[in-house]
């Protein structure tokens, strides 16, 4: 079996705890219930986990068409860092801002 010829995006954007969480979802055969037990905590929080893993990639996936901001903030929304309404408060100024500087 050959080795891919370079890493991609979604897998470079990954931080170390995302790794972590990759790396014993496949050792549990991907069985959120066994990474569940593994942490100590509920299989809705393990699938709340993995759905922002998803998010993450999903993200990464699309940064062709994002700006490197966007991206980044977006980033922080998966990552529970900003809320919903201050995602979309700093995009909107930045957008204003952006065309400000356009005009």
């Amino acid at each position: 079996m050959s080795k891919p010829q370079s890493i991609p995006t979604w897998l470079t954007s990954l931080n170390d705890e995302d790794f972590q969480f990759l790396r014993r979802f496949l050792l549990q055969s991907g069985s959120l219930k066994k990474v569940a037990a593994e942490y100590s905590v509920s299989y809705p929080t393990v699938r709340l986990r993995l759905d922002r893993l998803i998010q993450k990639v999903e993200i990464a996936e699309e940064s062709v068409s994002l700006s490197p901001f966007e991206q980044k903030l977006r980033l922080l929304l998966a990552d529970q860092a900003i809320d919903v309404e201050t995602f979309k408060t700093i995009r909107d100024a930045h957008i204003t801002e952006t065309n400000i500087q356009e005009s």
